[in-house]
């Protein structure tokens, strides 16, 4: 079979290891030209990567790229053709026992918390998808009693044919839409979590956020709410659910408002397949966050540091900074991809007023829009910088902070003006404050 991997990044690696066998014949499409060549694999590189595509028995698409581009530089292509690691994991995994993870925000810890609860119950699971392992890395090794979860993203779900058993839809709000073009499309892509589901199945939604709640709708799974019953609650300064106490606010090991509500989607989820509640609170109190999530770094002079570089679209960084409740110096800006900015504007505002905000460090590509949108609000409590290089950043920040304060990246932007991702972003800001 002629195959066309496009995209040449985890996904686009684990799709060629999944077909490397002598009897396809593969070509990798990615639009590095230097791409570093693989022996006995064909390639098809540079600005014509997507081109003669018809003339392949079976395409597979990566995440990043927007099936659109393949049928713009493609007239008349036989959709059937096309498919991805996503699908192909899906149509092959000999576990029915799949739970699926999607929202704007927090897929990676709601997904984390129901892995950890699931081993902490007793049961077989592993991680996979948008967090940073391909589910097609699991297919030879997950038997029919394991469970999986997955981590998936609008671009994953854009051209899903299938559902998982259990689905968890978090909070939605606009984000991507420099890829998907319109916040319809965005939501459409997130829908085929649910589209494909039975009478037999879960839908997991966060009963205050009327878009997660109206997709959530549209499945014919039995629909189970969160932040509200039967589903997990927040009551009387506790996690409950089905009137179990789970445990006390006080002893949750993630920080911010937010994080309670990704427990909350866990708790849910979990509570589905067993009621151990000692277990779960075991993994609630314990789990204190993934990397680049509200992740404290070091105290140095009194001042502590915290990154939160996943924060990478304005509603993140509004979480962010209502989770560290102290005075603190906020390094907010990144690539623009033209989102509403408003609320992010309101909710710095907010934060000064009530004494929490020392100083707004505003950086990269999208500090003059911000700065308008401020200044149309009457603020002036920021700071322009042009500092190339995160050790600038983050000795500015530290100037304006003192003994008792926090400094805060949670940028409220994509990394791509100055970074490659939100990882390297982080790793520079943990390195400038270890640096101190």
């Amino acid at each position: 079979m002629k195959i066309a991997i496009l995209g040449y990044g985890l996904e686009g690696v684990a799709t060629l290891n999944y077909f490397n066998q002598s009897e396809n014949s593969i070509t990798i499409c990615d639009q590095n030209p230097d791409l570093e060549k693989v022996s006995g694999i064909n390639y098809q590189l540079g600005q014509d990567y997507l081109t003669n595509l018809d003339k392949f028995d079976l395409i597979v698409r990566s995440p990043g790229l927007n099936p659109a581009l393949i049928f713009d530089n493609n007239t008349g292509i036989d959709k059937s053709k096309i498919t991805s690691g996503t699908n192909i994991f899906f149509q092959m995994s000999p576990t029915k026992n799949i739970i699926g993870v999607t929202g704007t925000k927090g897929k990676g810890t709601t997904s984390t918390l129901i892995h950890k609860m699931l081993i902490e119950i007793g049961k077989k699971s592993y991680l996979a998808g948008n967090i940073g392992i391909p589910a097609l890395n699991l297919l030879g090794r997950v038997s029919a009693d394991d469970f999986i979860v997955l981590e998936m993203s609008s671009f994953q779900l854009s051209d899903c044919n299938y559902s998982p058993h259990i689905a968890v839809c978090l909070m939605i709000t606009q984000d991507h839409l420099d890829w998907h073009g319109q916040i319809e499309s965005y939501i459409d892509s997130k829908r085929n979590i649910v589209k494909h589901q039975t009478e037999n199945d879960i839908v997991i939604y966060h009963a205050l956020n009327d878009k997660s709640k109206s997709l959530a709708e549209t499945s014919l799974a039995n629909r189970v709410p969160y932040l509200e019953t039967p589903g997990a609650i927040i009551q009387n300064q506790h996690i409950v659910i089905e009137d179990q106490i789970i445990c006390a606010v006080s002893e949750v090991g993630l920080l911010g408002r937010h994080n309670l509500e990704n427990i909350c989607a866990a708790v849910t989820c979990i509570w589905q397949i067993s009621k151990s509640k000692d277990a779960i609170a075991r993994v609630i109190k314990n789990f204190t966050g993934l990397k680049n999530r509200l992740e404290f770094i070091r105290e140095k002079n009194g001042i502590r540091y915290y990154n939160d570089s996943f924060a990478s679209a304005p509603d993140a960084a509004i979480a962010g900074m209502k989770a560290i409740t102290k005075p603190k110096v906020l390094i907010v800006g990144g690539f623009d991809r033209n989102l509403d900015l408003k609320s992010l504007s309101e909710s710095i505002i907010s934060e000064d007023k009530n004494g929490l905000v020392k100083k707004l460090i505003l950086i990269g590509a999208s500090a003059a829009r911000l700065a308008k949108e401020l200044d149309g609000q009457n603020y002036a409590n920021y700071e322009i910088t042009n500092a190339k290089n995160m050790t600038e950043v983050v000795e500015l920040a530290t100037n304006y902070a003192s003994e008792g304060d926090a400094v805060l990246l949670s940028p409220g932007f994509a990394s791509f003006d100055m970074f490659k991702n939100f990882e390297e972003r982080g790793k520079a800001f943990e390195e400038a404050v270890n640096n101190l």
